[in-house]
This record gives C-alpha cells, sequence and structure tokens, in this order.
C-alpha cells in the first residue's frame, strides 16, 4: 500500500509525560469546562464496577418523553457497533477478539439472540460496512469479510496489514465519508510525545480498494467517534485530552475535521494553549508559533471522559429538534479525582449545520456518591425504527432508547 502524509510533520525525541491534576470546585457540573491549571501531581480514581442487575435500571435517566429498556445482555465487551441492510447488528468485542450478531425480527425493542460471526481477531474494534461486506479493524490489520444470505459471514480476510504501531491507542475505528473514502483513526502511541510515523495521532484517509492512504488530519491524540452532518457533509470527532495534566485540564475536544489541518496534539490543547510540560517543539516552529497556527476546537467538555461513539442522529423517532444533532458516548475518566463522564451526551447543532453545545441524554450509571459504576457506554447506533442502541462494555448490557412522548 502506498502511503503520504499531509498537514504539520511532527519530529523530534519521543518524550513521555506524567503529569499531575487539581481538584475541582464543589458541585462543579460535570457537562462544564472549569478554569483549571496543570500540576505535576496527579490522582487516579476509577469507580468500582458493579454487576448489572435489572433493579439499576431505576437509576437511568433520560429526557422527558425517552424511555429505556434492555436490548440484550450478558454479552461482555461489547464495543462498536454497525447495522446492515437486513437489519443484522454486527458488534466488535476487544477483549473477546470476535464480533457478534444480533437481529431483533419481530421489532419488539428486544434483541432475538446472539451468535457468534468472526473469531480470533486480536484486538478488533472498529467495524463499518460497504456494499454487502463487513469491514473489521484490528491493531495492525484490516479485514474484510462478506454477509451471507443468513446474516452470517464467510472467514475474513486480510486486506490491509500494515497499520502503524499503535502502543497506548490500540482502539481503530473507521467509516466511509460521503466521498466514498475510508477514514480511519490511528492514535497516538502515548500520552505526550512528539510521533515518528506521521500515521498516528491522525485520521488517515484510505482509497475504497485499499490501495493507498494518506493523512487527512492530524495532532489528534485519540479521536475514536467521528462522523459527518448529514446536511453539511462535515466531519466532527471527539478527541481525547492528555492525561495527568489536571481534573479539569485539558478538557475534550469537538473538532471539525478538515483535510491537512493539524489539531495541536501534543504541544498545544484546549483553544490553543501551549503545553508547557513536554519539551522540545514541533519542526522548526517554537511552540507558540505552533499552536497559533493549529486548528482550535469548536466546542469542549470537562477532561477525562473519554469520548468512545459518536453518531449522528438520522431517524424520524426522536422530536424533530434531534434530527442531525449528535450522540457521544463517554466511557468514563480514571485519571481525575471525581470520576466523570459514564454517560451518553447529545450534540446540539443548528440550522446551519455548526456545533453549539453539550447536553446530557443518558446518566445514572455511577452510583453510590460516584463510587461505583455499572455501565460504560461505548458504541451507538442508530437503528431503522429510529430509537438509539448504547452499548455498555462493562456488563455487556446493550441499551434501546426510544421517543414516546408527544
Amino acid at each position: 500500500m502506498n502511503r503520504k502524509a499531509n498537514g504539520f510533520g511532527l519530529s523530534g525525541l519521543v518524550i513521555g509525560v506524567l503529569l499531575g491534576i487539581v481538584a475541582p470546585a464543589a458541585g462543579q457540573d460535570a457537562t462544564a469546562v472549569p478554569d483549571g491549571a496543570a500540576s505535576t501531581s496527579w490522582t487516579s480514581v476509577q469507580p468500582e464496577v458493579r454487576p448489572f442487575s435489572q433493579d439499576m435500571m431505576e437509576n437511568l435517566q433520560v429526557p422527558e418523553g425517552f424511555e429505556i429498556n434492555i436490548f440484550a445482555e450478558g454479552l461482555e465487551n461489547v464495543r462498536m457497533m454497525a447495522l446492515s441492510q437486513d437489519g443484522t447488528i454486527y458488534i466488535t468485542r476487544r477483549m473477546n477478539s470476535d464480533v457478534i450478531a444480533l437481529r431483533d425480527a419481530d421489532g419488539d425493542g428486544v434483541s432475538d439472540g446472539t451468535v457468534v460471526v468472526a473469531s480470533n481477531i486480536p484486538l478488533i474494534h472498529g467495524i463499518t460496512i460497504q456494499d454487502n461486506r463487513v469491514l473489521l479493524a484490528a491493531n495492525r490489520t484490516l479485514y474484510v469479510a462478506d454477509i451471507m444470505a443468513d446474516g452470517l459471514l464467510n472467514e475474513p480476510q486480510v486486506v490491509v496489514d500494515d497499520f502503524p504501531e499503535s502502543g497506548q491507542h490500540s482502539a481503530r475505528t473507521m467509516a466511509f465519508g460521503p466521498d466514498g473514502m475510508l477514514y480511519i483513526n490511528f492514535g497516538s502511541t502515548c500520552n505526550s510525545c512528539s510521533e515518528s510515523n506521521m500515521e498516528n495521532a491522525a485520521i488517515v484517509q484510505v482509497q475504497p480498494d485499499f490501495s493507498s492512504r494518506t493523512v487527512f488530519s492530524s495532532g489528534l491524540r485519540h479521536t475514536i467517534g467521528f462522523g459527518w452532518h448529514p446536511v453539511t457533509g462535515e466531519m466532527w470527532g471527539m478527541d481525547h485530552g492528555i492525561d495527568s495534566l489536571g481534573d479539569d485540564v485539558p478538557p475534550e475536544e469537538l473538532n471539525r475535521l478538515e483535510a491537512d489541518q493539524n489539531y495541536g496534539w501534543p504541544f498545544c490543547y484546549d483553544k490553543q494553549i501551549v503545553n508547557e510540560f513536554i519539551t522540545g517543539a514541533p519542526m522548526d516552529m517554537t511552540k507558540e508559533a505552533f499552536c497559533a497556527a493549529s486548528a482550535a476546537p469548536v466546542l469542549l467538555y470537562q477532561a477525562h471522559s473519554a469520548p468512545i461513539g459518536m453518531v449522528f442522529y438520522t431517524g424520524s423517532q426522536f422530536p424533530e429538534d434531534y434530527v442531525n444533532d449528535a450522540f457521544v458516548a463517554m466511557h468514563g475518566s480514571w485519571n481525575r479525582s471525581g470520576p466523570t463522564g459514564y454517560s451518553v451526551v447529545r450534540v446540539h447543532f443548528d440550522e446551519n449545520g455548526q456545533a453549539m453545545e453539550f447536553e446530557d441524554f443518558l446518566t445514572g450509571f455511577l452510583i453510590d456518591d460516584s463510587r461505583a459504576v455499572f455501565g460504560r457506554p461505548a458504541g451507538l447506533l442508530v437503528m431503522p425504527d429510529g430509537s438509539l442502541l448504547v452499548g455498555d462494555d462493562a456488563n455487556g448490557v446493550i441499551y434501546r432508547i426510544a421517543y414516546t412522548g408527544s
């Protein structure tokens, strides 16, 4: 496969940076982005994961008029989801090294059962569908499998085997854009360093026949969730901020992703703030000049919330105001003194397709004063009936959210 890199290049020594946190203000709203400063000490707090039980459903909250039910459970480490034309849902399970398939043939909002359709693919994560075949992205490898008449897959075949080294971020995600090109997220190999491979910390554009690829946008630590606005066709993605800079530093970023743009990682964060805790400089520029030239995020979200799945709502079941908005699964923090995330948020876009604000959509997974959690949202999928599926990779539950109000 032929490859080339676009945008800013980053060179220099690979230097990991372990930094710290500051405590949040009492009563702080998790969706706000408070003022904060970086520190040189840090805290790691991750809530205890409790087994799922039906009575925990009472903790979950959705906006008025919406209802939530269990679509499927006992699925273990469910991650990304894709829907075929016949209504089959394919789900990657990274820790299980496999792909499962589910259906709701009778349309009652509950899965009819589960079957494993691909196995023995270590670190399988990304999934998308092209024509009548499923594409599967693992750590270093891209597979393709044909969808058979019964919804099962034939043996996945390797079509690309030279993805860049993943290091710290092995969760590859991918999707086809409106231009017919395949886009893949290759996260950074580290928390905060200069990458030697230009494909790391980038979104890479791949020819649909997999013959070549090029860096589309760079300076992205780990943009797992991304998609295209249904009207404008603009590409948007949620990037993970650097760990260990503080409870509230740096915030997670919603970026408008454009060709040949660099989004600043690791030398800047937030609204082009210079990262003073990483040594070296990008190319032959100062960090200040580099950050001034990088693309600033459009919206910011609470640091360490860990955005994973992202999907634009194109259904007709939800109220009209939700159409063309996006949903983002916040997997939840570990590098913060007070847990944040563990929710699904809505990104509201205006009539011109510009991102305006975040608001909570599905909350309640954190329990016992945030000391425990019974779900970590991951994959998202809009169903043909307009309902929204939310996958939980902590307890292997898939929740279905439907609008039943007037």
